[in-house]
């Protein structure tokens, strides 16, 4: 991982949210939120919380009474989701590492991170941090992506990238988003943490957008993937967003468009 893997800033969030979000993470965030209300938990943290799916997905399913914190890493992303969120007494919005959460220990019926995990520089610290602050028998809720083989649009527009910068490729997809992919390794590093009770469910979806375009700007221009093409041309973005959404028209026709999306969603218990 590279420090532009972790920069969300700039147009990102705003285009993150409008064409990523629904594309790949929706559908994965109401079941992450349907699995973490079954707990019916009374306090949870969400972590990575990114411009807020999940955060809206999980609220409605709360009790009135719930304490729900809401953090990231980045500021601007935060600020995205409280902007979508309007206002709810239950929610407290809050900028934190994951790896050094601001929280006592002992002090949440649940730690939900949707698809962020993969962006820690130490996985094993940032579980051990879910585990220090969960109370026993608190559970930890959360999903990374399987190979980007098994992701359809990743793949096609890595494969247009690397057409695009034949002698040095944009790597961000492979290398970070769909570089936690192994499940036996994911479960060995939550048992690292402390967890000793542990579930792992591999999960496809269908991944729809409006049209090609749609699809090439969520990963071109709504993901760190735009800071290593401007970085390799200033000029380039709107040229290899129009190539990648040329590579997906091709291989998934005109119009609307679809595919297959695959993660992997893993539950980790606390023991009592």
């Amino acid at each position: 991982m590279t420090n532009s893997d972790t920069k969300f800033a700039g147009s990102i969030p705003e285009i993150y949210d409008t064409y990523l979000v629904p594309l790949i993470f929706d559908a994965y965030a109401h079941d992450l939120a349907r699995r973490t209300a079954a707990g019916m938990p009374a306090a949870v943290l969400e972590t990575a919380a990114g411009s807020g799916v999940v955060t809206r997905a999980l609220a409605p399913l709360l009790a009135p009474t719930a304490r729900f914190v809401v953090s990231d890493l980045n500021q601007p992303m935060l600020d995205r989701a409280a902007a979508r969120q309007g206002a709810d007494a239950r929610i407290t919005w809050r900028q934190a590492d994951a790896l050094a959460l601001p929280f006592d220990a002992a002090s949440f019926d649940a730690v939900v991170c949707q698809f962020g995990v993969m962006f820690f520089p130490d996985r094993v610290a940032g579980f051990a941090e879910a585990r220090r602050v969960l109370k026993p028998g608190g559970r930890f809720l959360f999903n990374a992506w399987d190979t980007i083989e098994t992701n359809d649009f990743a793949r096609v527009v890595t494969e247009s990238l690397a057409q695009s910068f034949p002698a040095d490729p944009p790597g961000f997809m492979a290398r970070t988003p769909h570089g936690y992919h192994d499940v036996r390794r994911i479960e060995a590093d939550v048992r690292a943490a402390g967890f000793a009770d542990v579930a792992i469910e591999t999960v496809t979806m269908t991944s729809r957008a409006p049209s090609a375009r749609d699809a090439a700007t969520a990963y071109c221009q709504g993901t760190p993937w735009r800071n290593e093409i401007e970085a390799r041309d200033a000029k380039a973005l709107d040229a290899v967003t129009a190539d990648a959404a040329d590579a997906i028209a091709r291989a998934f026709g005109t119009g609307p468009v679809e595919c297959r999306i695959q993660a992997h969603v893993v539950v980790a218990r606390a023991s009592e």
